[in-house]
């Protein structure tokens, strides 16, 4: 590994996740360098051991990446950009084994939830994994042939697994996005079609939402995403995760957002970034 960590690029997982590859194919001139979790691979850019970070956020079938929205604020990094991936997953098992012969199927959540269809259609028994890559790592090297992996091709590659099924997943056109994070904000010139990621509490009072997100409604920002969640073990303080399209430096994003701030009792930006080719592609 070389020593240069500005050629480098962290990621949640182990060699052949869905996260490895969506590094290469953005940063192919960078070292993607494996992080046991979300929180490493935030460290990771934080300690300056990598520029930069690949974290996935959402899928299209799975959903919501399970606790991104409440690290991702607590990171101290931000969001410079976004890239949405498509997923293709395989069966993966040792040599010797078969559809007939499997009993087991290891994944991350994700890739369990993707796959409902061929879990249930195969009568196995799903167990969770950390990872999908570190899921047809351990499978590989235990060798039991009642044993899979649900991963991408490339975790069979590298840990010698066989493919029993290919596009296993329950629809076409499965993807995953992804967001970029670095420790500075990199804000893209204002003419440059951008997303406005961003965090707020508000107030504990009626209407209190509705009043904060007015500023959107008349100065026609469209808010693309919207989620809530709590931040109190009493249950009282929510949280919300929201994602406008614009930019900052235009005066009706920017006075969209002073009306927010003005109904929040906390608001921070977490990132102005350019949009992806895909969303104009739907």
């Amino acid at each position: 590994m070389s020593g240069n960590a500005a050629n480098k690029i962290a990621y949640q997982g182990v060699a052949g996740a869905n996260s490895h590859m969506a590094c290469q194919v953005v940063f192919p001139e960078m070292e993607p360098v494996a992080s046991q979790s979300f929180e490493d691979a935030f460290a990771a850019v934080s300690d300056r051991a990598t520029e930069i970070a690949m974290i996935p956020i959402e899928n299209s079938l799975g959903g919501r990446v399970a606790d991104i929205h409440h690290l991702l604020p607590e990171s101290g990094l931000y969001i410079v950009g976004e890239h949405f991936h498509a997923i293709r997953y395989q069966l993966l098992a040792p040599a010797g084994a078969s559809l007939e012969s499997l009993k087991t199927v290891y994944s991350h959540p994700q890739g369990l939830a993707q796959c409902r269809g061929l879990i249930r259609d195969l009568g196995l028994t799903p167990v969770t994994h950390a990872d999908t890559a570190g899921a047809a790592k351990d499978v590989a090297e235990r060798g039991d042939p009642t044993e899979a992996a649900i991963a991408p091709a490339l975790a069979g590659e590298i840990y010698g697994l066989q493919s029993l099924r290919n596009r296993i997943e329950d629809r076409l056109g499965n993807t995953t996005r992804f967001v970029i994070m670095a420790r500075q904000r990199s804000d893209p010139s204002p003419d440059t079609p951008s997303i406005v990621s961003l965090v707020f509490q508000v107030r504990s009072v009626p209407a209190a939402l509705y009043k904060a997100l007015g500023g959107f409604a008349t100065n026609g920002i469209n808010v693309v995403k919207l989620e809530s969640y709590i931040t109190d073990s009493a249950f009282t303080v929510a949280q919300f995760y929201a994602e406008v399209e614009g930019h900052v430096a235009l005066r009706e994003v920017d006075r969209a957002l002073e009306e927010l701030q003005y109904f929040s009792s906390m608001m921070k930006v977490l990132g102005v970034y350019p949009a992806h080719a895909f969303r104009a592609d739907r």
